[in-house]
């Protein structure tokens, strides 16, 4: 894992205001993304992780959050004072307000989302969660990676201090999940140092030995002290209307209200239930999808599948395939990843300077038994592949990271990035890839139906008409899905609002700006072409991308 140096020096000193030479928007974002390196929190999502300098060491003190707080505020002065002029052009206006949405997310997570002070699971995140990423990048362990798994484990018992000291506005049903996702955690953690031995130096494994016992022990000590703190706790966990708009239209730049994305999610959940009758129907008496006979035998199918997706892209002329892109692949989950795989994606996607190395998601041994994803490819990896391996999110990932332009380069949004991979999913479906396995037709509806529902759930957690376990039924009952798998989305839903809309919504938008250039462009509309501006762009919020391709502003809120 390539581990970055950045200029930090120079990075503190803009961020003060001590260096006053002419500032350009690219001198902004480059300073703001080395900042937010080390500003930036741990989540169990995918799509925002990002590579840490070395030396990185997770810092959640109450004078630390103080600090950031105060360098927010000069980057938001920073941003305004580079208003664009009225004779800009849109590269340069759609520049400006992804630099703009990217500090607004820093206030949404400091000033407004607060899962520092609400939520005792985001502590997970910066403890255990930090070491986890870390494991994610297949071996071999370069000395750098193992030094910097040992000096996060140090880091757990201090990090912890500081999160109690911060939680003074938890949440209960919060607090429950982190109390649950703690049990059995010295076990756990005992397994994963131990299996993760071998691949370390024996000075390393012992250090990671000796670190895990203090860190062990204090992730104990920190779920006891939630348990006093469970029944007195506040049961609320909406963000609110208010607040629930100021991210739509200041970090996603989404244009639609709550009740417009309710019913895009309702007619999109009638159009999914449609489509899977239509296929029940169509397979009647056809036996049902088989699970792979093993791990290695669904590997090799991966690996085949892969290639053939690549080679239909090519031949059917959907997208462009660089030679210079490395494979998707899968491998079987390592077991000292196993203790704590519920703390994030299982999967690696490289990053802006791993472009060299493939992108990697880890499989489970087939079983009926498994979760709602994890038995999806144990049928067919195909539904997966596309979503997050190729066209999804690894392929798309790194042609954004191989962008010329650098404000691009680094900027994330899950509208885009999550939009992107559903609407690939459909888009490949319809392009008839999945006609030589109908079964694996009636999985893209299924996905299909529960994208829909994950608005619904967003929505209204964020706006207090469901509770975190509604939500949970609703999704269990209603998609149908296994209880874990609806209770870890509802969790994740309830405390990062708006992240569910995005695959739904951002698809919509794509379909419809996909329609607009048809009309648009008339005879000359390539289908390659417009999937090539969105996958080169597709970091960028679809509304921005929008208006640099068709020249349409009216879908990208005003910045507040």
């Amino acid at each position: 894992m390539v581990l970055r140096r950045f200029g930090f020096a120079l990075a503190v000193l803009v961020c003060l205001g001590r260096v006053s030479s002419a500032e350009t928007l690219a001198s902004l974002s480059e300073s703001f993304w080395q900042w937010r390196a080390v500003e930036q929190p741990f989540t169990n999502d995918d799509i925002p992780r990002i590579d840490r300098p070395i030396g990185f060491q997770v810092d959640w003190a109450a004078a630390t959050v103080a600090k950031r707080m105060e360098a927010l505020g000069k980057f938001e002065q920073r941003w305004r004072a580079l208003t664009p002029p009225a004779n800009a052009t849109t590269p340069e206006q759609v520049d400006y307000r992804l630099v703009g949405s990217a500090i607004a997310r820093v206030r949404w997570e400091l000033a407004i989302e607060q899962n520092w002070k609400r939520n005792p699971g985001f502590y997970v995140d910066q403890t255990l969660g930090s070491v986890f990423v870390l494991l994610l990048p297949p071996p071999p362990f370069s000395a750098a990676r193992q030094g910097e798994i040992v000096a996060r484990m140090r880091q757990i018992p201090a990090t912890l201090i500081d999160g109690k000291a911060n939680l003074n506005d938890m949440r209960q049903p919060f607090i429950q999940l982190a109390i649950d996702g703690l049990s059995d955690v010295a076990a756990r953690m005992d397994a994963t140092v131990t299996t993760l031995a071998p691949e370390l130096t024996p000075e390393n494994a012992a250090a990671l030995k000796v670190a895990a016992g203090p860190a062990a022990q204090a992730l104990v000590e920190y779920r006891a002290w939630l348990q006093t703190r469970l029944a007195a706790a506040n049961t609320e966990t909406a963000i609110g209307r208010t607040n629930y708009l100021w991210f739509l239209h200041n970090v996603a730049l989404v244009p639609y209200s709550p009740e417009e994305m309710l019913a895009l999610s309702r007619q999109e959940w009638s159009r999914a239930v449609s489509f899977e009758a239509y296929e029940h129907n169509r397979q009647a008496g056809h036996p049902a999808a088989t699970i792979f006979p093993s791990a290695a035998a669904q590997i090799e199918q991966e690996r085949v599948d892969e290639a053939s997706i690549r080679r239909f892209l090519t031949e059917q002329k959907i997208l462009t395939v660089p030679d210079w892109i490395e494979h998707y692949q899968n491998r079987l989950l390592p077991k000292y990843l196993e203790p704590f795989e519920d703390l994030g994606v299982t999967d690696d996607l490289t990053g802006p300077d791993r472009l060299t190395e493939p992108g990697t998601s880890y499989i489970r041994t087939p079983s009926l038994s498994l979760g709602y994803f994890a038995l999806s490819t144990a049928k067919d990896p195909r539904p997966i592949i596309v979503h997050e391996g190729v066209p999804g999110h690894y392929f798309q990932l790194a042609l954004g990271w191989h962008q010329s332009d650098p404000i691009r380069r680094h900027y994330y949004d899950s509208g885009a990035n999550e939009g992107i991979g559903f609407y690939a999913e459909e888009m490949m479906l319809q392009a008839g890839l999945f006609d030589d396995r109908p079964r694996t037709r009636e999985i893209i509806d299924s996905f299909m139906r529960l994208r829909a529902l994950r608005v619904e759930v967003d929505v209204k957690l964020a706006l207090g008409e469901f509770t975190l376990e509604q939500a949970a039924e609703y999704l269990s009952s209603t998609v149908p899905m296994d209880k874990k798998t609806a209770v870890g989305e509802a969790a994740m839903f309830a405390s990062t609002p708006g992240q569910a809309i995005t695959y739904q919504i951002g698809k919509v938008q794509i379909m419809q700006m996909l329609s607009d250039a048809r009309r648009q462009q008339g005879t000359a509309f390539s289908l390659q072409a417009f999937h090539d501006f969105v996958w080169t762009n597709g970091n960028v919020p679809i509304s921005l991308q929008r208006w640099e391709l068709l020249g349409d502003a009216t879908g990208v809120p005003s910045a507040h």
